[in-house]
């Protein structure tokens, strides 16, 4: 590994200086500014405000944010498109929307403000990963209305890098690419980087031979496992990002190269919570729950405790004490599979994967109903050096780990490399076969 060294405090900007009584107090100001501001202009938050029988005034400390109503994915669709925006149309200088691919797309609007802030916020988080002024950066997130590739790409510029647009899909594309501009920094989801350095093996070049130092990965849960098997096969430094478009997009925190313990929130511009996914009560710090977002400076679409899903705790910051870390998301509320009462993610088959000798990091999860109980088969690629006999064995040590870590029985199905579809975007593991 190449990197890794604390980067000097004067290279970091005067909010991940602050201490944590100058956040508090900025955060507050902030908050009841935007508490303010939604109320006044968006007719949605000013009708769930009064229903809920608060009022903006009512908030004097970080604190009073659980009085306030949730907002949650289905309020957003219910007021498409615009509905939810806080600034009149002339002002928006940018719109982005999620897939749409469950309903109605989340559309959500950016000010000049809100664009300048969230690059700023792009840039602080490359650099907390390791990037730095004038190294190349291979953005391989796609561009359009989902905002990883822009969101970065404005990012990578306010650093001072140099941004290498290639987007998603053409992968020997982006293998001949990496080789020939030799950039230090890739950005991209996890699942498409074992996609691309399938590519490399494939046509028998080294990925730890590249001029690539830092990953920065992010737009679907990973775990510690998925890490190690990129940081193994490339010799450079795997490091978090998260954000989600409702709330700004990539980089509403950032897991730090020196530590990869977990990713900072740039709580200068974003309020986290923690609640009971069940009856929406307020966790304390370090209680594991769903993850709640409010904005603290976004013009165009303030949100008030966004529910993500996201399932993580909160926990002191160490890379940037005044800023508390979420631990890495590695399931969401809605990707829990409930088979025979038992609650199953996709990360945890994920980790005995990858701790499975022989198998490789594409694998598939099929859902099926046998009368009135739903089964689950677990597709796993062999790696291209295992033996044939060796399958068998590796199946019956998935089912075995899947039955005494998460306590329920499945079927595992070992084939052949390259058998399972690849992703180049966010990727789905889930295929739901059971009629409804």
């Amino acid at each position: 590994m190449r990197l890794g060294e604390a980067p000097a405090s004067e290279t970091l900007d005067a909010a991940e200086r602050m201490s944590t009584d100058e956040l508090r107090t900025l955060q507050l100001t902030r908050l009841q500014w935007t508490l303010k501001h939604a109320y006044d202009n968006v007719p949605h938050y000013r009708t769930a405000f009064d229903e809920a029988g608060v009022h903006p005034s009512d908030c004097q400390a970080l604190s009073d944010i659980a009085k306030f109503p949730t907002t949650t994915k289905a309020d957003l669709r219910a007021n498409y498109p615009f509905g939810m925006f806080a600034v009149p149309q002339a002002e928006v200088r940018r719109v982005h929307a999620s897939s749409g691919t469950t309903g109605k797309p989340t559309v959500v609007g950016y000010t000049a403000g809100d664009i300048e802030n969230w690059a700023g916020l792009i840039a602080r988080s490359i650099r907390a990963a390791g990037g730095r002024p004038g190294m190349k950066v291979h953005n391989a997130y796609g561009y359009g209305l989902f905002t990883g590739g822009l969101g970065a790409h404005y990012g990578i510029e306010k650093l001072g890098a140099t941004a290498i647009p290639i987007s998603g899909g053409m992968t020997p594309r982006q293998v001949q690419l990496i080789q020939d501009f030799a950039p230090q920094v890739i950005m991209l989801t996890p699942s498409y980087m074992l996609t691309i350095l399938d590519e490399f093996e494939r046509i028998g070049v080294d990925p730890r031979s590249t001029s690539l130092q830092v990953g920065i990965f992010g737009a679907e849960p990973w775990t510690e496992q998925m890490r190690t098997e990129i940081e193994d096969r490339t010799d450079m430094h795997a490091v978090d990002i998260y954000g989600l478009s409702e709330v700004m997009g990539p980089g509403v925190a950032q897991e730090c190269v020196e530590t990869k313990d977990g990713l900072h929130i740039w709580e200068d511009h974003f309020l986290p919570e923690v609640i009971d996914p069940l009856d929406g009560r307020p966790l304390a710090d370090g209680e594991e729950g769903e993850l709640v977002f409010t904005s603290l400076t976004k013009q165009a679409l303030p949100i008030i405790r966004y529910r993500t899903r996201d399932l993580t705790r909160l926990l002191p910051g160490t890379a940037r004490p005044s800023m508390r870390r979420m631990q890495k998301i590695t399931g969401r509320s809605d990707d829990m599979i409930i088979l025979r009462g038992v609650n199953l993610f996709p990360t945890q088959v994920e980790e005995i994967v990858l701790r499975t000798a022989g198998l490789a990091p594409h694998f598939q999860l099929v859902l099926t109903a046998e009368g009135r109980m739903d089964a689950l088969a677990v597709r796993v690629e062999a790696r291209h050096d295992t033996p044939a006999d060796r399958r068998d064995a590796a199946a019956s040590e998935v089912v075995r780990r899947i039955k005494d870590t998460i306590g329920v029985s499945v079927t595992c199905e070992i084939v052949d490399p390259d058998t399972l579809e690849r992703s180049v975007g966010k990727l789905q593991r889930l295929k739901d076969l059971r009629e409804r």
